[in-house]
């Protein structure tokens, strides 16, 4: 049987509460995890102790060095980091705080920057001139109030519960959508539900959302946060477009893949890849009412659907659908 109970675990001389999940044997009382256990279970706190102490998680460690064009050697050499210790901060090992809070800092272009002259001595001339050009082209698109917008319509900006620890991204939430629209052609209500069970589940199974996004529950079940933004958005970018049906009392609204979308694939892991292959194949017969239903009967939705509250990921260690393994 598969048991969860909350338990204390310690990393770093620091404690965290998780659910811990485990095998009970029936015969012998014995208790056991696997390989998919033991990555959940260390996970939770592993992001925990990122979420205390502001230590940036993998994808913004990748997504800071390439907003200069960096190769992971330079981006260590003005860091003042090895080589391999940086490129293991991005395959997943938890950075120290102090190394955490240095990188955190670097997102910034006028403090990194600041960094890149104590360090100019390191570089040829050329290569601090390319460095510079990819730092003040930054700068120039460095908006707090642009920065402030996408927030507040997408979301928790930094990895934490309501994101499933990840960093809201645009272009990932687009092809989501082109991919259940390719695969189901959804309308609208369902559209929500698909991208919700999907970086629910995928929470569920590694302890990270696929897109980033903030859900909320309102009377329909869970829906991304701006939901209507997002999808304008999605059309406006021609990854999908609306085809309007008349019933009369009200319009349905189904997404249709435009001509010209390609589903880039290279934007997924393989994780991810098989939660959206096995979400679509499970609900890509439910009518729209039996979706809604079924996101009804999930505690992410029952607790918080009263005062339309935001909803933390958490909650997906207790889904109920899809009730399969992926393959």
């Amino acid at each position: 049987m598969l048991l969860k109970e909350k338990r204390a675990m310690n990393f770093r001389k620091v404690e965290f509460q998780i659910l811990f999940q485990f095998y009970l044997c029936k015969d012998s009382g014995e208790q056991f995890t696997d390989e998919g256990l033991d990555e959940v279970n260390t996970n939770q706190v592993y992001n925990q102790y990122r979420a205390k102490y502001g230590i940036p998680f993998p994808d913004e460690i990748v997504a800071i060095r390439e907003q200069y064009g960096l190769s992971a050697n330079k981006m260590a050499e003005i860091l003042g980091l090895g080589i391999n210790v940086f490129r293991n901060y991005e395959s997943g090992e938890v950075p120290s705080v102090s190394n955490g809070r240095l990188i955190q800092m670097v997102k910034d272009p006028k403090e990194f920057k600041q960094l890149l002259e104590y360090s100019k001595n390191e570089f040829t001339a050329e290569e601090l001139e390319k460095i510079n050009r990819k730092i003040n082209h930054a700068l120039d698109n460095w908006s707090e109030m642009d920065n402030l917008y996408e927030t507040m319509m997408l979301g928790e900006k930094r990895p934490g519960e309501f994101n499933g620890y990840r960093i809201p991204n645009p272009v990932k939430v687009y092809n989501m959508i082109l991919f259940f629209a390719g695969k189901i052609k959804p309308f609208k209500t369902k559209m929500n539900k698909l991208l919700f069970y999907a970086d629910f589940f995928h929470f569920k199974k590694t302890c990270f959302s696929i897109s980033g996004l903030t859900y909320q529950a309102i009377q329909k079940g869970p829906v991304p946060k701006n939901y209507d933004w997002i999808f304008d958005k999605a059309m406006e970018n021609k990854f999908v477009t609306i085809k309007l049906h008349d019933y009369g009392d009200y319009m349905g609204e189904q997404f249709i893949v435009t001509p010209d979308a390609n589903f880039d694939a290279t934007l997924f892991s393989v994780s991810e890849l098989k939660v959206m292959e096995t979400v679509a194949a499970y609900f890509e017969r439910e009518t729209v009412n039996g979706i809604v239903n079924k996101s009804h009967e999930e505690i992410a939705w029952l607790v918080n659907a009263d005062e339309f509250k935001p909803i933390n990921y958490n909650y997906g260690f207790e889904l109920k659908y899809p009730d399969i393994q992926p393959s």
